[in-house]
């Protein structure tokens, strides 16, 4: 059974101009269709297991586009901003010419790092156990594959695989989606500036590392041969940036960002090497960028698509 339902909104509609070419108003709901450009939102429900709350879905469709044209998801960071994130993709959306989809996991459906940066894989992220797994069609990791699905319906695209960027508590979905959805149709993913990791270490436990989960049993050549960029500001080096989580087990991974992005990499890279697994990760480090989120935008865009 599809877990996934869909509400239609049927309304008016009052079209405006804005610089981004698109005659949408954002203030009304409206699913994109193939002949739609420009920005909007449409509302994708019942989903979540939070009282079937409503997910908003804020995407960007530039001129000139074709069945063919590809598709990049964005997550947003712990401020929940998906419009913001979506907006700071526009530019490089008109450039590169491919569709910008940012859904928005509200604080209020997707309550705390359990429910969006932890992937509500575990009814408690910090404290898991096999009595309190959730199913997986509750888990907010399992919205993006059908979400991907009824995009491509919409619009009329026929791309087979889609690319993702997540930064910070985004960066932190990210790359715990690859790792809960290995069979995920994921083509480049750029992770960006986690504030920390689950790393791929079978002696920390969850949500740091592989222990006590459902991730002992990860088929590692499936994980290390996804393209996965690891981005990280040279300046992004503040052990007292505000949300950076401090205890023994994230502090094991460095202070602050920049320390844990070399962390989780070179853990990740030992481990392949050390399991003969062919290993298609890559660090990337942004030259003079500090955690700030158009600046990442703006390298990851380059990163997939240039």
């Amino acid at each position: 059974m599809n877990y996934v339902k869909i509400i239609l909104l049927l309304s008016f509609t009052i079209f405006i101009d804005c610089d981004d070419g698109s005659n949408i108003n954002e203030n009304t709901p409206i699913e994109p269709t193939e002949n739609l450009t420009g920005s909007g939102y449409f509302e994708y429900s019942d989903y979540t297991p939070f009282g079937g709350s409503v997910l908003k879905i804020h995407y960007y469709i530039p001129n000139n586009t074709t069945s063919s044209t590809k598709i990049l998801f964005v997550f947003h960071g712990n401020g929940r901003n998906a419009m913001d994130y979506r907006d700071a993709m526009i530019s490089k959306s008109n450039q590169y010419n491919f569709i910008v989809v940012a859904p928005e996991f509200s604080s209020t459906n997707f309550p705390g790092g359990d429910a969006y940066n932890l992937g509500n894989v575990y009814e408690d992220g910090d404290n898991p156990s096999p009595s309190s797994l959730n199913p997986e069609p509750e888990w907010t990791f399992s919205v993006i594959e059908p979400l991907f699905d009824y995009i491509k319906n919409l619009i009329n695209n026929s791309t087979l695989k889609y690319h993702i960027f997540g930064h910070s508590a985004g960066g932190q979905f990210a790359h715990r989606f690859l790792m809960f959805k290995p069979t995920a149709q994921v083509d480049k993913i750029i992770v960006s500036a986690p504030g920390w990791y689950t790393s791929t270490d079978y002696n920390a436990v969850f949500p740091y590392g592989f222990s006590n989960s459902i991730l002992e049993n990860i088929v590692l050549g499936d994980l290390f041969d996804k393209q996965l960029t690891l981005l990280i500001g040279d300046l992004d080096n503040d052990p007292d940036s505000g949300s950076l989580r401090h205890n023994q087990f994230a502090d094991a991974q460095g202070l602050h960002r920049f320390e844990r992005a070399q962390y989780f990499y070179n853990k990740a890279a030992t481990l392949s090497a050390d399991n003969n697994v062919e290993f298609q990760w890559s660090l990337e480090i942004n030259p003079g960028a500090n955690h700030n989120f158009i600046l990442a935008s703006n390298k990851a865009a380059d990163l997939i698509f240039n």
